[in-house]
């Protein structure tokens, strides 16, 4: 069994890192697999970049801007808007790629930004090859936007978008919506990353008939895992005497992240709690946002170590995820089998990780009061307890062995239909 997972990316972005893990998973388990990318950032003999040459490589680029300019000239110039959509209107044709025409199964991941054109996509299903989609965001089921921020014009036909700030019915939104339909009509198997993503693909009209099975991100526990917390809180330059509140992400200054419900729950613990340290990590491209910041933080910049972020968490006595949409939540699976207990709503798909107040909490819904009030609750129970929890609930549904399987008994009956 030959397996090809295609990704725009190879570690830049969670998805991208899930793909990479679940990559090496399958290797392990004995699987023939490699990844097919757009950038590639290591020198792993198991991932293909396309960006063969340098030519390719600008040609790729160019594909980049291109869809972005396309965007910026639908959504009026909105700067603060222009990722939060991708329109696929242009990418690479791999068909005739050695990798993919080797493969007894093509398994989609995040392949936006320039990758894979709906021309593209089209093209792999005519192959008549079994394909796996894997879903880490809701772009799959809906007109054009990674997360619909509540929207529900996706159930139906989009259009008006609101990340476009359009007043019309038939936009871009809706004129992709539309491109998309194939989606429908194909054998594709999707996978989302939680039962949150599967109810909203259940209720897109893309992807609403489709077959979905719900396959959680990998974790590998031999670099999550729990080390001694004197030199955790070292290697940091951390002081012991702090209760230590972490909070990572790609992009934390991204809206959807949450950080400014961070900031005000943090006010209202502080009122009552002094003895706490804020430690922030990911890239940040508004430093602004830390300005207004009224106790004490330390902000570490992007980790790209895993093994520095997996000693972080084991130094943190609680990680907050304050993001409005969680389509997994792997900063939460790695912080919990570190043994750090994290904080995060209870609206997304972060539900299927954090058992609430047993090995975390799940506060109502940007409700920052809660928020603050499920750090609190954390800090105050018994510190083995609550360890012990959350290392039993990632080592019994994330290990490698049991989503590697997961996805090796799904090839093989797309494989044996």
């Amino acid at each position: 069994m030959k397996i090809v997972l295609l990704s725009t990316f190879e570690l830049n972005g969670g998805a991208a890192i899930a793909c990479n893990r679940l990559m090496k998973a399958l290797q392990k388990n004995g699987v023939e697999v490699n990844m097919l990318v757009r950038d590639k950032n290591s020198d792993d003999i198991n991932v293909t970049s396309i960006n063969s040459s340098w030519i390719t490589g600008k040609l790729n680029y160019f594909r980049f801007v291109w869809e972005r300019l396309i965007i910026f000239f639908n959504n009026h110039f909105s700067r603060p808007d222009l990722f939060k959509v991708s329109i696929a209107n242009t990418g690479t044709n791999i068909v005739r790629h050695p990798l993919v025409k080797e493969a007894d199964i093509i398994h989609l991941h995040w392949i936006n930004q320039g990758f894979l054109s709906l021309k593209d996509i089209k093209a792999l299903i005519k192959t008549g090859k079994p394909i796996v989609w894997t879903m880490h965001d809701m772009w799959a089921c809906t007109g054009i936007c990674h997360h619909s921020w509540g929207c529900e014009y996706f159930t139906e036909r989009c259009g008006n978008c609101p990340l476009l700030h359009s007043g019309k019915n038939k936009d871009l939104s809706y004129r992709i919506f539309k491109s998309k339909l194939f989606i429908s009509q194909s054998d594709m198997h999707l996978v989302t990353v939680s039962s949150w993503l599967k109810s909203m693909a259940q209720k897109s009209a893309i992807t609403q008939k489709m077959k979905i099975s719900v396959i959680p991100n990998v974790i590998d526990l031999r670099i999550f895992q729990p080390v001694n917390k004197n030199e955790a809180h070292e290697a940091f330059l951390l002081p012991r005497d702090k209760k230590i509140i972490t909070m990572g992400a790609y992009k934390i200054d991204d809206p959807i992240k949450g950080f400014s419900l961070l900031k005000q729950a943090l006010r209202k613990i502080y009122e009552q709690e002094k003895d706490i340290l804020l430690v922030l990590f990911g890239n940040i491209k508004n430093i602004k946002i830390l300005e207004d910041i009224r106790f004490p933080y330390t902000y570490l910049g992007t980790i790209r170590e895993r093994s520095r972020i997996a000693l972080l968490y084991n130094a943190s006595d609680v990680n907050v995820v304050p993001s409005y949409y969680e389509t997994f939540g792997q900063t939460i699976t790695e912080s919990m089998a570190c043994g750090c207990p994290s904080v995060s709503f209870n609206n997304s798909g972060q539900t299927d990780i954090i058992d609430h107040q047993v090995n975390g909490y799940l506060a109502e819904f940007k409700n920052a009061d809660d928020l603050a009030a499920g750090i609190s609750w954390v800090l105050s129970q018994d510190k083995k307890e609550i360890t012990e929890a959350c290392i039993k609930k990632v080592r019994s549904c994330y290990t490698e062995n049991m989503v590697a399987q997961q996805h090796i008994d799904l090839y093989k009956n797309l494989m044996n239909k």
